[in-house]
């Protein structure tokens, strides 16, 4: 392997606010509800000077760069205040500057008792909103466990608009329990009428250690799921909007911070339970910090649970896992650049794919075909 120049690599930074309303039965995200339903402000507080604490103790890994791209995620970080928020940037900026136009996304729950007003959050510098809406149906949502309603979340579409942001992503699900083809295009007119300029969306699955695991809820059955996955993307392709992840359709700029994850950049991570994957000259690492709130606050700044350097031999697979969610793929020369390994090294395999017409017949990038694509599970198996 040969050494790295960590300074040619994106940095971002996550931050993990792990704190819900209430806990949803799909999700398997390490997210915990709030003590007494309610966070209070002697609880944020203490978590945000923990948080501050930790990313001390990352500015070796920074190694002169700034940050690009600020992810924060949950959990429910809207429950967090704007004025915490501005606290915390600053702190953050004062150890490790961001960059200029760094963006610097929050995800937020459409529930008016989730968040603070949003323009609060844009006024202390956070410049895009995810919008955890899931469904527009009132049914839907509850089976989901949501405590929005439908008009919560087109409201909060609205309200995001009106306070200035330019950017708000739509989170949708589909493939829910009972859901009809019918339902699940009409989740979608609603969140581009609505104004979304960028929608995740992606099919529900059924993880270990959720409630759905254990309950097993009645899910649309495969005809139905292959209906809703074409005609949803015709709909978005109609209406202006280009697929250029698995599950990512934009009709603005893409989202830097998740490119960065895609693209086999580093990011920082900060919060309990966060990870996070560095550079450095001798080899690429993951890290994870210890999981629970409670352990997290106990011993500050928090001990990573895991620090492990991804090996030579799962290096093709770490990379190609997250490139190959693209669309467009990447340059084949940053294989080489966050790897420290020869492309030549896989190139039997490349051959094999491109005459199959799996990957596209060009040595200068990495990237399925639409085939590719519809098989990228095996795919990617070529790499292990």
């Amino acid at each position: 392997m040969a050494d790295l120049n960590p300074a040619s690599v994106p940095l971002s930074l996550y931050i993990h606010m792990p704190w819900c309303v209430r806990k949803c039965p799909y999700c398997d995200f390490n997210s915990h509800a709030v003590p007494n339903g309610a966070l209070s402000m002697e609880l944020e507080q203490e978590y945000l000077q923990a948080l501050v604490e930790d990313f001390k103790t990352q500015i070796d890994f920074a190694q002169g760069r700034q940050i690009h791209s600020v992810f924060i995620g949950g959990g429910t970080p809207s429950l967090i205040s704007a004025q915490g928020y501005q606290w915390l940037f600053e702190q953050l900026k004062a150890i490790v500057p961001f960059e200029d136009g760094c963006e610097v996304t929050l995800e937020a729950n459409p529930g008016t008792v989730e968040h603070d007003p949003f323009a609060d959050y844009l006024a202390v510098g956070i410049n895009r909103l995810s919008i955890g809406v899931q469904s527009f149906d009132t049914d839907h949502l509850k089976k989901l466990g949501r405590i929005h309603s439908n008009n919560d979340a087109i409201s909060a579409i609205k309200n995001a608009h009106e306070a200035g942001f330019e950017r708000i992503n739509v989170d949708l699900m589909h493939g829910l329990p009972e859901q009809s083809l019918e339902q699940a295009l009409l989740d979608l007119k609603l969140a581009v009428d609505s104004g979304a300029t960028h929608i995740s969306w992606y099919q529900l699955t059924i993880e270990p250690n959720t409630v759905f695991f254990r309950t097993q809820p009645v899910l649309p059955v495969d005809d139905v799921l292959e209906d809703i996955q074409a005609q949803g993307e015709a709909y978005l392709k109609a209406n202006g909007y280009i697929n250029y992840e698995v599950s990512a359709w934009r009709k603005e700029k893409p989202s830097a911070h998740n490119l960065n994850y895609w693209e086999f950049g580093d990011y920082l991570a900060i919060g309990a339970g966060a990870h996070g994957k560095v550079t450095m000259i001798d080899g690429v690492y993951r890290f994870q910090k210890t999981r629970l709130p409670k352990d997290y606050l106990a011993k500050v700044p928090a001990e990573n649970l895991q620090f492990k350097k991804i090996e030579a031999d799962e290096m093709p697979f770490e990379f190609m896992m997250n490139a190959l969610r693209l669309n467009q793929g990447v340059d084949a020369k940053i294989y080489e650049e966050r790897t420290g390994l020869s492309l030549s090294d896989l190139n039997q395999r490349l051959i094999s794919l491109r005459q199959r017409q799996l990957m596209i017949n060009d040595a200068q990038r990495l990237a399925c075909t639409v085939q590719g694509h519809i098989f990228l599970n095996s795919v990617l198996e070529e790499f292990l």
